[in-house]
């Protein structure tokens, strides 16, 4: 129910809904990207400033989210930022 909610709103938006992996959506603009993976009721979004902006803004519209800042785990795998990369590694 969550996912078919979820996916009816961003497929409104523009958003289009990868046809190999169901959990990813991707909107293209003249601003820039926003890849939006979705992970049980998580969000990872990956994309240029602005359109990051703009898809927050627009999903804090319709459902109750928390930013918790880039992120530093996922699926155990531990992803570290530099300033010219990003370093992805798992114990």
């Amino acid at each position: 129910m969550w996912y078919n909610r979820l996916s009816e709103y961003l497929l409104k938006e523009g958003y289009v809904n990868n046809h190999i992996c169901r959990c990813i959506f991707i909107k293209k603009s003249k601003i820039g990207f926003a890849i939006i993976a979705v992970y049980v009721d998580d969000l990872n979004l990956v994309g240029t400033l602005e359109e990051l902006t703009k898809t927050t803004n627009y999903l804090k519209k319709e459902f109750e989210m928390k930013d918790l800042g880039k992120t530093k785990f996922c699926l155990s795998l531990q992803i570290e930022y530099f300033p010219n990369e990003v370093l992805l590694h798992e114990s």
